[in-house]
C-alpha cells in the first residue's frame, strides 16, 4: 500500500488563504487535478494541497497559488468522493454505516489498495490514500 505512507509533520506547510496545515503534494497530481490549459501553464515547484472545502485555494507554493482544480466539485455538497479510485461518494458511505454495511465497502477499497489497484496519487487531488478518511468518518458517526 505505497499510496499510504505517511508524510512526517516537517513537510506540513499552512495555506497562505486560510492557514490550514498542508502536506506536499507531487507534481504528477497537479498535472492530473488542473483544468486545461491551465495545466499547461504550471511552473514546477514545491506545492501543497489545501484540503479545506471553504477555502479558495488549492494548491499552493511560496510564490504561486492554484485555485482551480477538475474536481472541486465533487469535493463537497451531495457528490462528495470519499474514495477517488473507486467511486465511493461521502453521502454513499454515510448511509452504508447507518444501514450497517459500510464494512463491505471498505473492506474491497482496503483489497483494492494492497494489490495495487488504486490510483491515488493521480485520483485524488490531495495525492494521497483514502482510507484514513474512511476511519475518520466511521469515527465522527459510530458512537462509542
Amino acid at each position: 500500500m505505497s499510496c499510504c505512507a505517511e508524510t512526517p509533520p516537517s513537510k506540513r506547510r499552512d495555506c497562505p488563504e486560510c492557514g490550514k496545515s498542508c502536506l506536499p503534494v507531487k507534481m504528477q497530481t497537479m498535472f492530473h487535478q488542473i483544468q486545461s490549459p491551465d495545466n499547461q501553464r504550471i511552473v514546477e515547484d514545491d506545492y501543497a494541497y489545501c484540503p479545506n472545502q471553504a477555502c479558495p485555494v488549492g494548491y499552493f507554493s511560496a510564490s504561486n497559488l492554484i485555485p482551480k482544480l477538475k474536481l472541486r466539485a465533487y469535493q463537497n455538497g451531495p457528490q462528495a468522493l470519499l474514495c477517488h479510485c473507486f467511486d465511493v461518494s461521502q453521502p454513499g458511505y454515510q448511509a452504508a454505516i447507518q444501514a450497517g454495511t459500510h464494512e463491505t465497502i471498505k473492506a474491497f477499497v482496503v483489497q483494492q489498495t494492497k494489490v495495487g489497484n488504486c490510483a491515488c496519487e493521480i485520483r485524488n487531488p490531495s495525492g494521497r490514500c483514502c482510507l484514513a478518511d474512511f476511519t475518520r468518518l466511521e469515527k465522527a458517526m459510530i458512537p462509542k
